[in-house]
């Protein structure tokens, strides 16, 4: 959905969401329904690393939330996906924090106010995975991380196709090129193309590498390819599409030891990949770094980078917000509340943010995670 340039550059507290959460994923924290006043918060984890089973939806016209709507099974690190239909798809994830990812998936119809299971499951159950709408109404779902032989996780090349009318999955022919899972996906040229880019691969220890490789998938072809590399790796950072042709990604997870030493803070730097050439162009990096932040579109050649954090250890949610546009910075009105790994999503001149981490480690009041389940909205 496009969207227009915010009226309002301030932020006013709203209702509650249902439970206190976060959303630690690219793409599994909130989307817009289709008639374009709605916006739909499902899943996530609690205090615990328990997957959760509320959504809602936030009406933006009243500012009101629904009753709590219980999806059919706990999801955190899934994917939401508006499909054409209007209907929702939320496809794998995993229920506790070392729980198997799900092969599962439900569909939520806005008119019946409920999810039911899909028909089919996918092939392979997934994590932190992607799911990107093509302009032939089928849903791309690629990567994540997967169970591996004897224990851990491993990052798939695999993908797969959702078909919403017959509710059947169909593998993609051709692999990814590279293994990732918490990658970013964004649908360029209408939905032609898919643009997959960084995330990273376990590499047998509580970390994983991240990557600066990107690839593209052509509905024509039914092939990906490789295209330009980001400038630098980068691992739950920020995808934004600013047009149909271009996106900009931004920050990023620390990147630790590297030939230039070692870095413990996050990435500040930025870049806009333009599909027509397949290059990436460094722009100007923010004023500082930040991870787990929320990237949304705000009208053209515009994007939001809203909350964060420097690091997921020892940290307090930013409450700081930017805005880029032709290629710079200028600073948004701060959030009420600071966050880092929350729901968000924009329609016309509306912004919602719900939810997300407020502080871990030292910096939270009581135990390793304070989480929050407060909500706010910037715009008329």
């Amino acid at each position: 959905m496009t969207t227009s340039t915010l009226a309002a550059d301030t932020w006013s507290p709203t209702p509650d969401y249902v439970i206190a959460a976060c959303w630690q994923g690219q793409h599994d924290g909130a989307v817009v329904l289709k008639d374009g006043t709605k916006i739909l918060v499902a899943g996530g984890a609690n205090a615990t690393g328990a997957g959760l089973r509320d959504s809602a939806v936030f009406d933006l016209t009243a500012g009101t939330w629904s009753t709590t709507i219980l999806l059919g099974t706990t999801r955190q690190l899934h994917t939401l996906t508006l499909l054409p239909s209007g209907k929702v798809l939320a496809a794998g994830g995993i229920s506790t924090s070392n729980g198997s990812p799900l092969k599962t998936a439900e569909i939520f119809d806005p008119t019946e106010k409920k999810w039911l299971p899909t028909t089919n499951a996918m092939a392979v159950g997934r994590v932190g995975h992607s799911a990107t709408v093509l302009d032939n109404g089928l849903v791309l779902v690629a990567g994540g991380s997967g169970q591996r032989t004897g224990g851990g996780t491993v990052a798939s090349r695999s993908a797969e196709l959702f078909n919403p009318e017959d509710q059947t999955w169909q593998p993609v022919e051709h692999d990814m090129t590279d293994a990732r899972t918490g990658h970013a996906a964004i649908a360029l040229q209408d939905g032609k193309k898919v643009l997959v880019c960084g995330g990273g691969v376990p590499v047998g220890t509580a970390d994983q590498a991240d990557l600066a490789f990107c690839e593209l998938y052509d509905t024509a072809t039914k092939k990906w390819t490789p295209t330009g590399t980001m400038h630098h790796a980068r691992g739950a950072h920020s995808a934004t599409a600013l047009s149909a042709t271009t996106v900009l990604v931004a920050g990023g997870r620390a990147p630790g030891a590297s030939a230039d030493g070692f870095d413990p803070f996050a990435r500040a730097t930025a870049e806009v990949y333009n599909v027509t050439s397949q290059t990436w162009q460094e722009v100007s990096p923010m004023p500082a770094g930040r991870t787990f932040h929320r990237g949304v579109p705000f009208g053209a050649g515009k994007a939001l980078i809203v909350g964060g954090a420097d690091h997921a250890d020892n940290e307090a949610g930013y409450r700081g917000v930017l805005q880029f546009a032709a290629g710079a910075w200028t600073p948004f009105a701060g959030l009420v509340e600071g966050r880092w790994a929350f729901a968000a999503a924009a329609s016309g001149t509306k912004l919602l943010v719900a939810g997300g981490i407020a502080r871990t480690g030292l910096a939270a009041a009581a135990g390793p995670v304070e989480l929050t389940a407060t909500a706010e909205r910037s715009g008329t």
